[in-house]
């Protein structure tokens, strides 16, 4: 088989359902996503606030936006990030969004590459007001003169495709889905690389103790089955060991209740050319059940059909999906009985 990876799709970037392997599990029928926002341009990362409000991305403009998830009101957070260099380059600009204490932080990828030509910095971005942020980390620059050679696949972005960030012990995890690594990095600026990985395409993550939860998208595989995937890295030792597989370009990890994982799929793919989203309206939001009988993580489908998302959270019960789209789908019951809805 002939196998395609996504320029880092990375892009989930790129950028929507794993509708084969995978069953709901007993006891809990897939819930029906209803549309809480439409912000009409792409949307990438999110997080929740400290105000208990969705703060997503807009990278086509270079803003942030906060969005009240119990009503959809939205209002603009802060406008002073760089701007996608292409607008129909799916992975480029803001790509997600996280708070440390009451302070805002943004990670920008892909607008300093020497291939397209940008000029404003790759890395970490503090916002400090509506219109004013600052650089704390150029990963860009740091990406370049660390380059992962010699790992056995091929990477056309020097500066990479950072996809995701995570607090965590005073700064910060990111995912690097084109030099496919983990990195950590540090308030002061400073970068490090956590952990490196063959061709896996890294992409959300999530953090539970000393326990990292890392989302891989998987290649793309011609008349194959899909092999996105969640593992578990050890904070201590880096040790990974695989949690739930074989979904389709998974670009998310969040935990919900009870710490159980749910995963995002952006979802199956007709054109496997490399950096190319997902079809239209195949996504799925995945949770994984544990079978103790069998010693089994899988994933179970809690919804489908959603177009294109690149972003989950978890507030609750109910679990928030950004899409390529620009919108936000709220879906309810997430969780497996006895909290979620029973068929």
């Amino acid at each position: 088989m002939h196998v395609r990876k996504h320029l880092a799709a990375v892009a989930a970037l790129l950028a929507a359902a794993w509708i084969g392997a995978v069953a709901a599990s007993a006891g809990a029928a897939p819930s029906a996503p209803h549309l809480l926002y439409d912000g009409h341009t792409p949307g990438s990362g999110s997080t929740v606030g400290p105000d208990g409000a969705l703060y997503v991305n807009d990278p086509v403009n270079g803003t942030i936006v906060r969005v009240d998830p119990s009503t959809g009101a939205a209002s603009t957070y802060a406008d002073c990030l760089p701007k996608r260099l292409v607008p129909s380059f799916g992975f480029s600009g803001e790509m997600d969004v996280a708070f440390i204490g009451n302070t805002a932080y943004a990670l920008v990828t892909v607008v300093s590459d020497p291939l397209l030509g940008g000029s404003a910095p790759d890395g970490i971005y503090r916002i400090d007001g509506p219109h004013s942020c600052s650089l704390l980390a150029d990963i860009g620059a740091w990406s370049m003169s660390h380059l992962p050679d010699g790992r056995g696949f091929d990477y056309v972005l020097k500066t990479g495709v950072q996809y995701a960030m995570q607090p965590w012990q005073g700064g910060f995890l990111v995912t690097d889905g084109h030099h496919n690594r983990l990195l950590r990095v540090g308030l002061d600026g400073s970068i490090s690389e956590l952990k490196g990985f063959g061709d896996v395409v890294p992409t959300g993550l999530a953090v539970h103790r000393d326990t990292i939860y890392m989302a891989e998208a998987g290649p793309i595989v011609d008349g194959g089955p899909e092999m996105g995937k969640i593992v578990a890295i050890d904070a201590h030792s880096t040790a990974v060991t695989d949690v739930a597989s074989f979904a389709p370009l998974l670009v998310d990890v969040e935990l919900g209740r009870d710490q159980t994982l749910f995963a995002l799929a952006q979802g199956t793919h007709s054109n496997t050319d490399a950096g190319t989203p997902a079809d239209p309206n195949t996504g799925e939001l995945l949770r994984v059940d544990r079978y103790l009988s069998v010693r089994v993580d899988r994933f179970s489908v809690v919804a489908k059909g959603l177009d294109r998302p690149t972003s989950l959270e978890i507030i609750g019960n109910t679990a928030y999906v950004v899409t390529l789209t620009g919108q936000i789908w709220e879906v309810d019951d997430i969780a497996a009985p006895p909290y979620g809805a029973k068929g």
